[in-house]
């Protein structure tokens, strides 16, 4: 049967791309695959311009990003002049004059070949120095100047943390040789009891807006921060006012974040630090159950403090700002203990792993970081969501975080993996607050199996509780890969 002369050649072709000639062939039927040119720069007629302008709008802005420059704005200003551009514009802020510093370094490179790698945090290198045989310095990393203090709480913390790492990771491999049937089932009747979830009242709190709302630790009082600046306590499940306080007064602005000391109303005094706050006023206040005053202001934020957060050993306070840093506080002694910078945008969420270990911060500038609080370094940076970060927690596992953003999503992070997780496109605006179930709440034995099984995996961190500016309420179980399970509506803080 013949072939065809055309069909003869592709056969040829064919088999030559697959098994290409020796390099000790001497025939002239072919040639290597090697020797074959390729332009990768080579352009087909009909491609679309503007698909290529946007690949290489974001090739440029990838590259901006690699361009470390300095949070000090002083050190940003000094930079700038150093490059003959004018310190500041009108109305400029410190975040648009980073933002500024970076693009002129990046035209830098791209337009006259300067080297944009940063030396001496955001100073560009003297393109002369290699020609006169001058040596380059050293790239030195940079550190927050710290106290005995704060070596002394990074010793305390590290205790503290390894014996609940030890014990959480005790109860994890236990709970690992659960029958995966009966956590399935597990799984089935949480997801149906959470449906049950319905409104149980209502109470007007405050004459303007309230802005966050806080359980307890034993569940039978509800803190309520509003724009007026007081905190109003109340009862469980009556909305009640407490009986002797029932409103705390102090702050001169909105309230930002409110927390509860862990042993507060367990085993904790009524006279002691049982409450902490942040205002818009740049303080933190902490409160005791029998006074309408504050025990102490911590002072030293110079922006609306937005979130804070106990350690879980009691003894410390971290608080997120509007003045770009997140800082660190012994209640004890009512001191500054760190003053931590590292985002380019004013700090909004602040929470603290259950271990005591690690520490996240979300900020306007769109990123997360995790920060180790026994060493002060950064371990993990969250770059994934497209708008501002507003929220944050740690789930009661350990190693997984929650961040909600003004892109309408929560993204869960693997610390383990160094990676997102899930992507939940949770709500249809701002996610503006998000909990993990931290086992505090009662939940009926029948549905953790516990009635029949007392080797039942706990419940905590089994779901996720998220709220919006669409005003809604999502819950989530986070053991069904964050499956949506109920939607409440008109509400925009949550609390477990």
């Amino acid at each position: 049967m013949s072939v065809h002369e055309s069909r003869q050649r592709l056969i040829q072709n064919e088999r030559m791309s697959v098994d290409p000639l020796s390099p000790q062939d001497d025939s002239d039927a072919g040639v290597y695959l090697e020797d074959i040119a390729v332009d990768n720069d080579y352009v087909m007629s009909g491609t679309n311009q503007k698909a290529q302008s946007f690949l290489d709008e974001m090739a440029r802005r990838q590259k901006a990003k690699q361009i470390a420059i300095p949070t000090d704005d002083g050190r940003v200003r000094m930079s700038l002049r150093e490059l003959g551009e004018p310190i500041t514009l009108f109305a400029e802020d410190k975040a648009d004059r980073r933002e500024r510093l970076r693009n002129v370094l990046l035209a830098l490179h791209e337009y006259r070949g300067v080297d944009v790698e940063m030396r001496d945090y955001g100073i560009v290198m003297d393109e002369n120095l290699e020609e006169e045989g001058g040596e380059e310095e050293e790239e030195e990393e940079f550190y927050t100047p710290g106290d005995e203090d704060l070596l002394e709480s990074r010793q305390q913390i590290a205790r503290y943390s390894l014996i609940k790492a030890r014990d959480r990771r005790s109860q994890q491999m236990k709970d690992a040789a659960y029958p995966l049937t009966k956590l399935v089932k597990q799984s089935r009747i949480l997801s149906e009891y959470l449906r049950s979830y319905s409104l149980m009242g209502m109470q007007y709190a405050s004459d303007r807006a309230i802005s966050t709302v806080k359980f307890s630790p034993n569940s039978k009082l509800l803190a309520a921060g509003s724009w007026t600046g007081s905190i109003r306590l109340m009862s469980v499940p009556t909305l009640e006012d407490k009986s002797n306080v029932a409103i705390l007064r102090g702050h001169t602005d909105k309230i930002g974040g409110i927390a509860w000391h862990p042993q507060a109303t367990i085993s904790q005094s009524p006279e002691s630090v049982n409450l902490v706050s942040g205002g818009g006023d740049g303080s933190v206040r902490l409160w005791s159950l029998n006074k309408s005053t504050s025990l102490a202001i911590l002072a030293g934020h110079e922006g609306r403090v937005c979130r804070v957060a106990f350690h879980p050993s009691g003894k410390f306070v971290a608080s997120a700002s509007f003045d770009y840093t997140w800082r660190f506080w012994d209640i004890e002694t009512q001191r500054e203990l760190l003053m931590q910078e590292g985002h380019s945008k004013e700090v909004y969420t602040v929470a603290i792993q259950n271990d005591g270990a690690l520490l996240v911060s979300g900020g306007l500038d769109g990123i997360g970081r995790i920060w180790d609080l026994r060493t002060g370094k950064t371990i993990m940076v969250l770059d994934g969501h497209s708008r501002e970060i507003y929220s944050s927690d740690f789930s009661p596992n350990g190693y997984q975080v929650a961040t909600g953003s003004g892109d309408a999503t929560i993204k869960i992070w693997d610390i383990r993996k160094v990676r997102a997780a899930y992507t939940i496109p949770a709500h249809k605006n701002i996610v503006s607050d998000l909990k993990f179930y931290n086992g505090s709440a009662n939940i009926p034995a029948s549905v953790s199996n516990t009635e029949d099984d007392r080797s039942a995996p706990s419940l905590q961190g089994s779901y996720l509780v998220s709220s919006s500016y669409d005003g809604a309420i999502n819950v989530s179980n986070s053991q069904i890969s964050f499956q949506l399970v109920l939607t409440i509506r008109s509400l925009i803080s949550c609390n477990l």
